[in-house]
């Protein structure tokens, strides 16, 4: 197996540049995630290192390899897309060994390396049905069987449980990091779903227009964010965000009374700021009268309560316990300021 390093990587399409002068380096044996909003360049980083898309500039390697300018199949990698791709008429263990018998592939090794992928993947029994009497997970877990017959040196994954519903989607991120941690091959994974990121990820790219906000293990993006960028789109329910101005020694909350002094250094006196904190960190203040409770989401042993101010500006907290708050009442909210991040209004950047 090998680890990815990309250097000043820039893709562009004509005049307009995609992939602004990406730097990264991805482990051997990593699960890296790349996350980020419809359009941010993900999938397209993704085809970059597969040689599916041209690198208009920098240099991609793969192990000791400089595969900038080699074809995809010289690369040493397998992709599995969000479309299984499936023949329909093959049977499961002849689309897991397709891509072998056409290389030339002995039929004994090609029925071995068939036979260890059914086996990763529990897919035994499915062996002589069609595409056509598999659910959508087990079809997919058909086609990341045909990806690990190739023994590639990176796997790469392209929103690959997109097309599959909640429950399915649970169960196959379960099997594929299962999938890692027994085969321990480097992997990228793409997806726009912060929760599969938080959940499969060692490491987690977090995307924006073509660059990269920042690079860190999923506790760490969450717990200390570098941007406002980041802070809202790592979290789910995401973070809240009150918009205020620096006195100088505190912060003026524009929905709420009182100065905030919080432990950080604060910027000189009327900069525009945002102040962050989770909605885990708010707590219900049913004597207080600045907010009211639009809708309260009951999900068993957790709800989450949708607050609006006189101003119009929204809150999400989390409630835990047998007492919910009713929708329609006026509440107020406390939080520790320890928990509070600061965020520059104009640039996002976090103040420290």
């Amino acid at each position: 197996m090998s680890g990815v390093v990309m250097k000043d990587v820039i893709k562009k399409y004509g005049d307009v540049q995609v992939i602004h002068g990406i730097d990264l380096e991805i482990e051997d044996g990593e699960f890296c995630v790349f996350v980020g909003p419809s359009g941010c360049g993900k999938s397209t980083l993704l085809r970059m290192v597969a040689g599916l898309e041209e690198t208009t500039q920098g240099t991609m390697s793969i192990g000791a390899r400089d595969v900038t300018s080699m074809d995809p199949a010289e690369r040493g990698v397998a992709m599995v897309f969000q479309t299984y791709a499936l023949y329909p008429h093959m049977t499961v263990r002849d689309n897991m060994g397709f891509g072998l018998k056409m290389n030339g592939y002995p039929k004994a090794e090609i029925a071995e390396k068939v036979a260890e992928a059914t086996r990763i993947l529990k897919l035994e029994e499915y062996l002589d049905r069609k595409p056509a009497a598999l659910s959508g997970g087990q079809r997919q877990r058909v086609s990341i069987g045909r990806a690990i017959v190739r023994g590639p040196e990176v796997f790469l994954f392209d929103e690959p449980l997109s097309n599959l519903d909640a429950e399915l989607r649970v169960e196959m991120r379960v099997e594929i990091a299962r999938l890692h941690k027994e085969i321990g091959a480097t992997m990228i994974y793409v997806t726009h779903d912060q929760v599969e990121a938080m959940t499969l990820a060692d490491k987690i790219v977090v995307l924006r227009k073509g660059n990269i906000e920042q690079v860190g293990a999923p506790l760490e993006l969450y717990r200390n964010p570098d941007n406002k960028f980041v802070a809202g789109f790592i979290g789910s329910p995401a973070m809240n965000f009150l918009d205020g101005t620096s006195t100088g020694d505190a912060i003026a909350l524009d929905d709420l009374d009182g100065h905030y002094r919080l432990p950080v250094g604060l910027p000189a006196e009327g900069t525009q700021v945002s102040m962050g904190i989770r909605p885990e960190h708010i707590e219900i203040d049913p004597a207080g009268k600045t907010h009211t409770v639009e809708l309260t989401e009951a999900l068993g042993g957790v709800s989450f309560v949708h607050l609006t101010s006189e101003t119009g500006e929204k809150i999400i907290v989390e409630e835990r316990g047998d007492v919910r708050s009713e929708e329609g009442a006026q509440v107020g909210m406390n939080f520790p300021l320890e928990r509070a991040m600061l965020f520059d209004r104009k640039s996002g950047a976090r103040i420290r």
